[in-house]
């Protein structure tokens, strides 16, 4: 299943994308996309349901983030080897975790707005993890069982708040819009195998990042269940699996948003986003 919400921001409706890539109306029967309602459980009542008797939205509108809300937002760092390499980093010998504020949930489709006295926001491609169950000590071999489905993530990050400014990487990764995922949640039975996804984004037309998730230093899997030994994951948890290289950052000379600037974003069979970047007003 292709799962969405659709309609003005703080209206958003719940949708399927029926075999013909129309939007049915969902809200009879769910009433949005968050925590228990993307539960393995919860969906498998989804799965149920004739998609061809659901009213079909004749115009959506505004497609919002495939999630109303998250309970947390985690991230991996440097999971890429290309990407640790272009930033002179070390390959980490065991994930690199931190979270992102949830409050930096956006759409897919949002602006993304460069934070007040910011000047190296940069982009960061990703592949989305959404967990179905909870999860606490699981193997590597049964991990992916716990996985609701997948999305398009944009990790946005603000460098000099992340690296340069002390503390923890979540000062640069968390400003309002700094996370747009979707359009869609793609249930887990969609994806074969998430080790093969092409991502991509591209800067003003232009590809900067071209990758595939078998570059992964550690795969969702491992992801997962490493995650699982420090930590409970919760139904509607996302996980932003880290980005290839390809980053501002890591270009000679370096790279940053600037208003005007768009990033079209896609990670294969997930849906593409499209985003500009528009300066802080306030």
């Amino acid at each position: 299943m292709k799962l969405l919400r659709y309609g003005n921001k703080g209206a958003e409706k719940p949708g399927i994308l029926d075999a013909d890539g129309n939007v049915r109306d969902l809200s009879a029967h769910v009433g949005d996309f968050a925590g228990a309602t993307v539960s393995h459980k919860s969906l498998d009542a989804l799965r149920s349901i004739d998609i061809a008797t659901l009213p079909r939205v004749e115009n959506p509108g505004r497609i919002g983030a495939c999630l109303a809300s998250v309970p947390n937002f985690f991230c991996v760092g440097l999971n890429y080897a290309k990407h640790a390499e272009e930033t002179g980093a070390t390959p980490p010998k065991e994930p690199i975790l931190f979270s992102k504020a949830t409050s930096a949930l956006s759409g897919p489709f949002d602006p993304v707005i460069i934070p007040k006295g910011s000047e190296k926001a940069d982009w960061e491609v990703e592949l989305g993890v959404i967990i179905g169950k909870t999860c606490s000590y699981v193997s590597v071999e049964d991990a992916l069982s716990y996985v609701a489905g997948y999305c398009t993530i944009n990790d946005v990050s603000e460098r000099e708040f992340q690296i340069e400014r002390g503390g923890q990487w979540i000062k640069g990764k968390s400003a309002p819009t700094f996370g747009p995922i979707g359009p869609y949640l793609v249930t887990a039975d969609e994806v074969a195998d998430p080790q093969n996804l092409r991502v991509t984004l591209k800067l003003n037309g232009e590809t900067v990042q071209d990758s595939n998730t078998n570059d992964m230093i550690f795969s969702v899997a491992e992801i997962i269940s490493h995650m699982s030994q420090f930590m409970q994951l919760e139904p509607g948890d996302i996980i932003a699996t880290g980005t290839p290289s390809g980053v501002g950052m890591g270009m000679k000379p370096q790279r940053f948003l600037k208003p005007g600037d768009t990033m079209e974003i896609e990670v294969e069979g997930l849906g593409t986003q499209f985003q500009e970047a528009q300066a802080y007003v306030g």
